[in-house]
């Protein structure tokens, strides 16, 4: 059974996955900044935000090489 934020992620247009990993990276950056100031009070956001990014990408990647 597909995941459900696969599924989300797959009906997103090229330029709106382009405009979130660019989005996520920021977001990223920016709380692995907070998290080094001071501790976030929940740190998987972190990873969290990691694996959207590398789903994002994934399905770039995959409809570069189906076409």
């Amino acid at each position: 059974m597909p995941n459900k934020k696969y599924e989300e992620v797959k009906s997103l247009a090229n330029e709106e996955l382009l405009q979130q990993i660019a989005d996520n990276k920021l977001r990223l950056q920016r709380l692995r900044f907070n998290h080094s100031v001071s501790p976030l009070e929940n740190p998987n956001v972190l990873g969290e935000t990691r694996k959207l990014i590398a789903r994002l990408k994934t399905e770039l990647r995959k409809r570069e090489l189906s076409k």
